[in-house]
């Protein structure tokens, strides 16, 4: 059994919905097509949550479908930024309490602006890291919304485009 997380009390004190979903983490491959296969749901539909630094609003998070890599020009457009760059593997927990394969968009230590692609609304239901591996939560994308102040955006670039 799990123990709640910081993004699933977030989630509790709000008042929204989501259900948790655990698997097997194997720690050479923490790729979302790998836990999506694991907790029976598409890449796509598996959103990742990187942390990026921009030029002038310093530290956000993105969160692209498991499918996508993020597009760090649409992030800085949207986000207002001139440039934006993913922060080094090193600073991510010093930064959000998170590990790689763990960060999620809920429940930092610190509040950070969020931005969501928007291929989120094409589903009913996405899943996100719940601040820990091997848990993944899902929940309405609308409700991720509410609940981190997301901006939409499309954020996410596809094998085919790239």
């Amino acid at each position: 059994m799990w123990k709640k997380t910081n993004a699933m009390r977030q989630l509790d004190t709000l008042g929204l919905a989501y259900e948790v979903r655990s698997y097997e983490v194997d720690e050479s491959d923490l790729s979302a097509p790998t836990v999506a296969a694991k907790i029976g749901l598409e890449a796509a539909q598996t959103f990742k949550t990187l942390v990026a630094r921009g030029d002038r609003t310093g530290v956000l998070l993105a969160c692209i479908p498991g499918d996508a890599e993020l597009d760090l020009k649409a992030l800085a457009q949207v986000s207002g930024n001139k440039r934006v760059e993913l922060v080094p593997l090193k600073e991510v927990f010093d930064l959000t309490g998170y590990i790689r394969g763990g960060v999620s968009p809920l429940g930092a230590k610190k509040t950070y602006p969020v931005f969501l692609d928007e291929m989120a609304e094409v589903f009913e239901v996405i899943s996100i890291s719940p601040g820990q591996r091997g848990l993944q939560m899902l929940l309405r994308p609308a409700d991720l919304q509410l609940a981190t102040q997301a901006k939409l955006g499309a954020l996410g670039r596809y094998s085919s485009e790239v």
